[in-house]
């Protein structure tokens, strides 16, 4: 029987392979112009982050994509980054890179396998259908073999699926565990019907918050294709500066990745804006995947009350109903999207350290993490919103 030979392949941008060669790796279920489960990793999304100068030079994020094939054909590919630095990966090493450097290690660079700035789950290994073993097996060997060439100190998977962290656990990697809000359809008619889901108590106050939030005094706009014009990105650019300067200090995304988002990206996108006097004062970006709605950026230049709920929470609730998608996430962090139908969940890390004693003590840390994060997730969803009994009062 002859021997199967994988070649592994790193470029230094998605210029250096064909759409439809990654694409069919990424996105094999978005045949014909359907949707993509995950519009994150098609290459059009991966492309415009590097055509924009969102990741490159001078961002800390350099491209090193790799990708597997065999008999000249590519099975596989992941998108990889050589990194300097921690930030735009919501899953946070900063005090392992500490604690490695206090001990006179070098942390930096590592490699991350990663959306840039995008804390949503999907498929990191990306592999054509019916040669996930072989094709996870490659690429984490590949990048395994590409850190150990370049003396890096680890390689990060962060956001995989739950099905990759398994493979990736018994090939020998860390698997983390860390936790996100998201909303979840149990199959609702219309936003009416998940309210009715809900406690008394809770049902009454988003009725509130809704109500405050569109007496602001103008008009909200939902806007995805070809209704999304040049003048709503000058709006939408605002506010994300806004929201950027506040949060991070310098915005990750620069002005250039909306005009590439609006020329390739428009299809996968759903834009809330809200109007008031002929200017748009606030805003919220949604990505549209197959089943999902990925809540991404919100950001204003008036404050009005409940606003910030109605853009980013309701209003993606009530087109995911709308549209029949399975479940909103709405990005990291924030223990208020509880009281507003988001229950927290599992995410899922990868992780490949070179040092054996640090590798250890990182394991240590994560199984107390993991313990930690699932009690969270028990009480949190103890105290959800919904009802506990179906004979409370709908």
């Amino acid at each position: 029987m002859r021997e199967t030979r994988i070649e592994i392949d790193v470029l230094g941008s998605l210029a250096e392979i064909d759409p439809a060669d990654w694409d069919a790796c990424a996105c094999p279920e978005a045949v014909e112009g359907q949707r993509p489960i995950d519009p994150f990793t098609t290459h059009r999304f991966l492309r415009a982050l590097e055509t924009s100068g969102s990741v490159g030079t001078g961002t800390g994020w350099s491209p090193r994509h790799i990708t597997a094939k065999m008999d000249g054909q590519i099975i596989a590919a992941a998108p990889l980054y050589a990194k300097g630095h921690s930030q735009g990966e919501y899953i946070f090493d900063h005090n392992w890179g500490h604690a490695f450097e206090r001990a006179g290690g070098r942390y930096y660079p590592k490699l991350q396998i990663a959306v840039p700035f995008t804390p949503a789950t999907g498929r990191r290994f990306l592999v054509k259908p019916g040669l996930e073993e072989m094709g996870q097996s490659a690429l984490v060997q590949g990048a395994v073999q590409l850190a150990a060439e370049n003396r890096l100190s680890s390689i990060h998977v962060t956001f995989c699926t739950e099905e990759e962290a398994q493979a990736g656990e018994k090939m020998g990697l860390l698997h983390r565990v860390t936790d996100q809000f998201h909303w979840v359809n149990r199959g609702y008619a219309d936003f009416e019907a998940f309210l009715a889901d809900l406690s008394s108590r809770k049902r009454k106050n988003i009725r509130r918050e809704r109500a405050q939030a569109n007496d602001f005094g103008g008009t909200i706009h939902e806007l995805t294709g070809d209704q999304i014009e040049p003048q709503h990105w000058d709006a939408f650019w605002r506010f994300y500066q806004d929201t950027g300067a506040r949060k991070w200090g310098t915005p990750y995304l620069t002005r250039a990745f909306f005009d590439e988002a609006h020329a390739h990206l428009r299809d996968d996108i759903l834009l809330v804006l809200a109007e008031r006097n002929g200017q748009y004062v606030a805003g919220a970006l949604n990505f549209i995947g197959r089943e999902t709605l990925f809540g991404r950026y919100w950001g204003c230049t008036e404050d009005h009350p409940c606003l910030h709920f109605e853009l980013c929470y309701y209003r993606a609730i009530d087109y995911a109903i709308r549209h029949g998608l399975q479940r909103v996430e709405a990005g990291a962090q924030g223990q208020h999207k509880l009281a507003r139908g988001y229950l927290p969940v599992h995410c899922h890390s990868l992780h490949w350290i070179a040092d054996l004693g640090f590798r250890e003590a990182i394991e240590q840390y994560l199984q107390a993490e993991r313990a930690a994060v699932t009690e969270d997730i028990e009480v949190l969803t103890a105290y959800g919103p919904f009802r506990k009994t179906l004979s409370e009062d709908p």
